[in-house]
């Protein structure tokens, strides 16, 4: 049996976590991060693990309402009680269901926004000797990066928005599925863990019906020292706003 943990985490949340399961990461920070503040709208998030990325943006006041799908019981359960933990329960809606099976009705009407951090690797890259929890969160045995652009494009309006957080050495497959789901990549920012390695991923914010035109921030450094563990001024500034807005503005004027 895989035991539980609760952590103290950014914005002062409490966060319940599986010891040796799904746990909070920098990539689901960086995402909810990035995600845009649309106080009056309901986003919805594909793959909800332990259910950190609407805790955070709903403390920050990012939406009005956040529905996570999840396909995993046991995570569905987290998810609900991490949203009890932190007085969220009627801000955050928990379907336990398939992404490939959601529709608009369940969320009782189209999306403003959705987001994902999707599985990064393909049903057979690789060895691994993953449990089925993480086997089920890190691989596409429930939905290929094609099926989570279409998701998310059944779900929004016409002009909503889809952040996703993926690996760069896929970028021509998102890129590719966004595509044929009728979205199209509006803002984009790569991340590297230091100035001398190669990057770790991409954040990618796409619009549905829009016409092209792609706008690149400059690159993230998440550490000035990543052996002693010390952030750049760029990424102590992300946790310390929970935006990622300032990085657009470098190069137009902006600090």
């Amino acid at each position: 049996m895989i035991e539980e943990r609760i952590d103290k985490i950014n914005e002062n949340l409490a966060l319940i976590q599986r010891r040796g399961g799904l746990t909070f990461g920098t990539d689901a920070y960086l995402l909810s991060a990035f995600v845009r503040p649309n106080p009056n709208g309901v986003c919805c998030e594909l793959g909800g693990g332990c259910g950190v990325i609407p805790l955070l943006c709903m403390s920050r006041g990012k939406y009005r309402h956040f529905f996570t799908a999840e396909i995993q019981e046991v995570y569905a359960d987290v998810i609900r009680r991490n949203a009890i933990l932190n007085g969220m329960e009627d801000k955050i809606t928990v379907l336990c269901d398939d992404v490939r099976c959601l529709t608009p009705v369940m969320l009782g009407g189209e999306a403003d926004a959705v987001l994902s951090n999707p599985p990064y690797m393909t049903k057979d890259s690789g060895k691994t000797n993953d449990n089925d929890e993480m086997s089920i969160a890190r691989r596409e045995l429930n939905g290929t990066i094609r099926d989570f652009c279409a998701a998310a494009s059944r779900l929004l309006k016409f002009g909503g928005l889809f952040y996703v957080v993926y690996r760069p050495d896929r970028m021509a497959e998102l890129f590719a599925a966004m595509e044929n789901a009728n979205l199209e990549p509006k803002r984009m920012i790569t991340v590297y863990p230091s100035v001398d390695d190669k990057p770790c991923l991409i954040l990618v914010e796409a619009k549905k019906g829009a016409k092209p035109s792609l706008i690149q921030a400059p690159p993230l450094i998440i550490y000035a020292d990543s052996e002693k563990q010390v952030y750049t001024a760029d990424m102590d500034r992300v946790y310390e706003h929970c935006s990622l807005e300032f990085m657009f503005d470098k190069g137009k004027g902006g600090v």
